[in-house]
């Protein structure tokens, strides 16, 4: 297993993040309890987490995900060998069940934060992260220019200052972003040093062959201002795998949940046909090609892998070990630009 470090740290993580927006949905507690075990034989140290999960969020299932990881901290005892991060939901999708109003008050960040100390049966979170801004912008998919809300007054420093007070308690010990964009990050950044407030560490934002918009400003961002990127979908919620081009599988995230269609337009069919041609005409997989290509970018920090069975869970870490030729990379960038970004 690889490890880097934290951005102006010294926590030690490994460059695979397991994700687990699974767990509780598609994903059985003694399911999630054996891809936590496997995870950690392996080498993998860090783990994804968010209040809202299991993905598809519902009233019924919100929290199970932190759950199902506060049973088995408890039950390994490995607490301090894990980097864990989680998010507290934002305004502006609905979840009216987590809290209302949703916002980044002090209230509701104070509350968020106690409640997925309780849920992880844990005294501190390595990474609190803000699951999407609390402005309306453009992100999951949408494209398009969208007028500045004018209902959101700039509060990065009162955000931060929230934050500076939970770190002295000792609840959480880093903070960062996630579907975030650069006007966002550099507001962070800027604001943080600016009054000697905590600096965000990380950004976790997708990116994939079929969406490499972070390329544009971003990944600048993260290299100049040290912020490390976590990696997200970068299977494209399993469509770059290739088990999809002859029709959605009906137990798959995408086939049991229809309304992420993120990642399956007419572009994204067509731009993985051509990205799985690729890999098996260089004895690859698609899975392997995708994978591979997000983890050695220089500007990714972890790369967020989610199974739903053992098997997909051993093939996504087993594909790190994968390293593409200079050739690859060029015929990857043609596909690029023939369908660039797809799922944005």
């Amino acid at each position: 297993m690889n490890y880097t470090t934290f951005p102006n740290t010294d926590i030690k993580v490994s460059k695979i993040c397991l994700g687990t927006m699974t767990f509780g949905e598609q994903n059985t507690e003694s399911e999630a309890h054996g891809q936590l075990d496997y995870a950690i034989e392996k080498g993998i140290n860090f783990i994804d987490t968010a209040e809202m999960y299991p993905i598809a969020a519902r009233e019924a299932t919100l929290g199970l995900t932190e759950k199902y990881i506060g049973t088995w901290l408890q039950k390994t005892g490995k607490r301090k060998d894990l980097v864990i991060a989680t998010k507290i939901a934002g305004p502006n999708r609905g979840m009216d069940y987590i809290r209302q109003p949703l916002n980044f008050s002090k209230q509701n960040i104070q509350e968020a934060v106690n409640k997925s100390l309780k849920n992880l049966q844990t005294d501190y979170i390595d990474l609190y992260q803000m699951h999407w801004p609390e402005r309306v912008m453009n992100m999951f998919g949408q494209r398009g220019i969208v007028q500045i809300d004018t209902q959101w007054e700039d509060n990065f420093k009162e955000v931060l200052e929230v934050y500076n007070g939970i770190i002295k308690e000792g609840k959480i010990r880093h903070i960062g972003v996630s579907n975030e964009n650069p006007y966002g990050v550099m507001k962070f950044l800027h604001e943080s040093e600016k009054h000697e407030l905590p600096r965000i560490a990380t950004i976790q934002n997708p990116y994939s062959l079929l969406n490499r918009l972070f390329e544009v400003g971003l990944s600048e961002i993260c290299i100049r201002e040290n912020v490390g990127l976590m990696a997200y979908s970068p299977l494209a919620f399993s469509f770059l795998s290739g088990k999809h081009l002859n029709g959605l599988q009906p137990s798959s995230r995408l086939g049991l949940f229809p309304q992420f269609t993120r990642y399956s337009n007419e572009n994204c069919y067509k731009a993985t046909a051509l990205y799985q041609e690729l890999a098996h005409a260089n004895g690859l997989t698609g899975t392997q090609l995708a994978l591979s290509f997000v983890f050695h970018q220089a500007f990714v920090m972890s790369t967020i892998i989610g199974a739903t069975t053992m098997e997909q869970l051993k093939e996504n870490i087993a594909a790190f070990d994968v390293v593409l030729t200079p050739e690859i990379i060029a015929e990857i960038n043609k596909i690029q630009s023939l369908y660039p970004d797809p799922a944005p």
